[in-house]
């Protein structure tokens, strides 16, 4: 099967596999998903979709500090499986890396769809990604 491979930097280490959910605006995680992994920002592009067992993308995190244990606890919950960014703050990288949630930065999102199945390694600062048909 095809992929595309995307060169980027490795932030929190781990490798996970899964879908793709795709979100071209920043994502707050303090008030804007919530404790079951349902977007509930209203102003999102993925309003009331579910982050559970995804890999979310997105361009980068805004908001409060404590989004990062938000992060933590969506984490060690299972709920969040990999987080792929465009340009990573410390924020979304202090959860991620508490959380041990695979992530990666400096991605170009726009190459990735959601519904495409990603292989992200937080090792090497590698995702593959495998067109949806």
């Amino acid at each position: 099967m095809d992929y595309i491979e995307i060169k980027g930097r490795a932030i929190s280490r781990g490798v996970v596999e899964g879908e793709a959910l795709v979100s071209y605006k920043p994502i707050s995680f303090l008030g804007g998903i919530n404790r079951d992994g349902i977007v509930v920002d209203r102003d999102s592009d993925i309003y009331r979709k579910s982050i559970r067992d995804k890999i979310l993308v997105f361009p980068t995190g805004k908001g409060s500090t404590v989004g990062s244990y938000v992060i933590y606890a969506l984490g060690k919950r299972g709920i969040l499986k990999g987080i792929v960014n465009r340009e990573c703050e410390p924020i979304v990288a202090t959860g991620a890396i508490l959380a041990r949630i695979p992530l990666v930065d400096r991605i170009d999102i726009s190459r990735i769809d959601s519904g495409d199945w990603i292989v992200l390694d937080g090792n090497r600062g590698l995702v593959k990604v495998y067109k949806r048909d």
